[in-house]
This record gives structure tokens, sequence and C-alpha cells, in this order.
């Protein structure tokens, strides 16, 4: 008997541990539990002013404008080994738990998780509610800057969920290439056999991720099915981040990529 509870609890521990991982946001109230933690990092990813005028208690500043290109076509990421200098420079690196939150978008947060994603990390999640759900929890705020300590990092690059401008082209017939952009940018142009679905629709009014039944339904109405490649793009990949998230993460779906270059390169030719 006492083996048997003994499996039992095993497996309930298992369960809700695949649980956790599979789903990539935090509460508010677990952040709080983790603020001291010296295995946790959490990072603001909202602009530069916003931080310095208030944030959250011992995060570090990401402004996901310095992981990108200001070149033409604007938005392309930098070189793996560029961000990890960056990252790596505010004490960021893979061995650590990373909670990202913004100004309530996800539009910053979604691309910073899936720039982590694309550099090896394995526990990232969002902050759910952002620095709303923080001040309603009562979470303790500062205006000064964090300290921190410099954790250089050999990124291991997961290109299963990145999609260059070849790649999308040789996908146009195959994969569900889904536009997460608004109407307006949508009609005035697309590409070719592209899906619309605009990335405000994985939200609730309030800005939170909706929950996983009403995420199957929204996808599952539009086509999107779990036997498909999904490729996300919208002009400079920041607001694909947060659909990805909600189909790799809470939906499980086994293969969904962001393209990089997104509609802003693409009209480029």
């Amino acid at each position: 008997m006492k083996i048997k509870n003994i499996l039992s609890s095993f497996l309930l521990v298992v369960i809700f541990a695949n649980i956790s991982l599979a789903q990539d946001i935090i509460s508010a109230a677990e952040a709080k539990k983790l603020l001291n933690s010296k295995t946790t990092v959490l990072v603001s990813a909202r602009k530069v002013t916003d931080y310095a005028k208030v944030h959250i208690k011992n995060a570090v500043n990401i402004s996901v404008t310095d992981l990108a290109s200001t070149t033409e076509p604007k938005g392309i990421i930098k070189s793996p080994t560029e961000l990890a200098t960056i990252l790596g420079e505010k004490g960021i690196n893979p061995a650590k738990k990373v909670i990202i939150y913004d100004s309530g978008s996800n539009k910053s947060a979604g691309r910073l998780y899936w720039t982590l994603k694309y550099l090896g990390f394995n526990d990232v999640k969002i902050l759910d509610g952002h620095m709303k759900a923080w001040r309603t929890a009562r979470g303790p705020v500062t205006g000064a800057a964090t300290k921190t300590v410099a954790t250089p990092f050999t990124p291991k690059v997961n290109s299963k969920v990145f999609a260059d401008k070849a790649y999308v082209k040789s996908k146009l017939n195959s994969a569900a290439i889904i536009d997460v952009r608004d109407d307006t940018e949508w009609g005035a142009g697309h590409i070719q056999n592209a899906k619309h679905l605009e990335f405000k629709n994985v939200l609730t009014d309030g800005g939170k991720l909706k929950s996983k039944a009403e995420l199957e339904a929204l996808f599952n109405a539009t086509g999107i099915t779990k036997n498909k490649e999904v490729i996300l793009y919208c002009a400079t990949s920041v607001r694909a981040g947060v659909v990805f998230l909600a189909l790799s993460s809470i939906l499980e779906y086994p293969n969904v990529k962001v393209y990089d270059g997104a509609y802003n390169e693409w009209k480029l030719n």
C-alpha cells in the first residue's frame, strides 16, 4: 500500500511538473515567491525611460530594440553571439528561470520570449497581466536600477523556432502562414496564401493570455491545427512572439516558427 501511495504521489508530481513546463506564463502571486531567488531573473522588456521611472524590484531591463538591427530591413535579430553578450551582461543566462514582463501589450515580452527560446533557453515565462497584475498583487516596485553581475554564456541555437525569407518562400504551399498584424496592415498587403489572425485575439481585454479552451477554439476555427507547421509573422516579428507562446506552450503545437525578417523584409524582394 505504501509503495502504491508513493507511486501515485510521484505520478502527480510528474503530471504537475509537465503542466507547469508546458505553460510558460506565471501569475503575479507565483512570481512574488521567486522575487529574491538567486536562480531567477526578472526582466523588464519595457522602454528604458519607463524602466527608469518604476519597475518590479530586482528586475533588469532589456529593450528589445537593442536586440535587433536598426538598418533595413529593420527588426531582424542580431547574431546569437551578440545576443548572448547583451543578455549575459545583464545576468541573464540559460541556467536561470527567466520571468519577462512589459507594459501590458505583450508585444515586447513576447518578442523577448521567442528570442530566448531561439537561443536555447528552457525555463522562460511571461508574467500574466504584467505591471498591472503585479501592482494588484501588491508586489514591490522601485525606480532604482538593479545591480547586475555579468554571466557570459554560449547560446545553443534552436533553429526549429526560426524561419528566414528563403524558408518561408519554400513553405508557401505547405505550411500554415499566419499574419498577426491588424486589419489595416493586412488589407494593405500580405504574404501569399497567408491567413489573418491579429495577435490581440489570443489575449483577454485585460491583456492576459486566454484560457487553453478558448485558444483551442480560436485556432481550430481558423483551421490552424496541430498537425500543421505554423509560421507566424507581423511587421518586425514583435507581435508574433505572444502568439508563438500561445501555440507552442499553452497548446503545445509541435512545429511553430517565427519569420524573423517579417513583412518589412518581405516587401523589399
